[in-house]
């Protein structure tokens, strides 16, 4: 089912002017705003924290396994596939939109279990999170990115469950896809996925960096 569609920008996220200007000082805008400030501070002082401390105690670099890159391919997928989402609820296409958020939720879950096989590596290679402070900094930034991956996927399973029950009469389509809320809602989660994979390239790269710098 088709309706008047409303003009994006190049990204697909952008809304009708009007609605931008509504929705800048929405408390979810701000909310998801000061969340990713705060959470992109706390990352930047660990990474700090992380060569002050290799420096200090000359401790040895740690080689990230492979994995971690293939977990870098996953993420950028599922942002491709979140501005899939979007492009087709701006588009009325029921079936890619419901489509596109299974495979976003399917590969945040493969990221979470490759994330845990990735784990598994280092211990293989006796690299313990009590083993010296650089492996525990390691650790504890992981696995904090890894917790806000898996706080990011209720939402995207409500959106694809609300999706499946709401979509089912012509009626019900166009109020699903008519209601400025979910435009909203599915924008900053959007947003907030794109954060997501661009700090996680922040730290692998981090990590790369710190092993080749011997």
């Amino acid at each position: 089912m088709a309706t008047q569609n409303i003009p994006t920008g190049d990204n697909g996220l952008s809304f009708h002017k009007e609605e931008d200007k509504a929705l800048l000082f929405h408390p979810l805008n701000v909310l998801l705003s000061l969340l990713m400030f705060s959470l992109g501070m706390l990352f930047l002082a660990l990474s700090a924290a992380f060569v002050y401390n290799r420096v200090q105690s000359n401790l040895p670099p740690i080689k990230l396994p492979i994995i971690f890159l293939f977990n870098t391919l996953i993420l950028l997928s599922s942002s491709a596939t979140m501005m899939w989402a979007t492009r087709c609820y701006k588009q009325d296409d029921t079936e890619r939109y419901k489509l596109a958020l299974l495979i976003t939720a399917v590969l945040s879950l493969l990221f979470m279990a490759a994330q845990i096989v990735g784990w598994s590596q280092l211990f293989e290679q006796q690299i313990f999170i009590h083993s010296d402070n650089s492996a525990g900094y390691l650790y504890v930034i992981s696995a904090l990115h890894f917790l806000h991956v898996i706080g990011g996927l209720p939402f995207l399973v409500v959106f694809l469950w609300k999706a499946h029950k709401r979509m089912r009469e012509p009626v019900s389509v166009l109020v699903y896809f008519s209601d400025p809320d979910k435009r909203l809602r599915l924008r900053l989660l959007t947003i907030y996925w794109h954060f997501l994979d661009g700090l996680w390239i922040y730290l692998v790269l981090f990590f790369f960096i710190n092993y080749l710098i011997q």
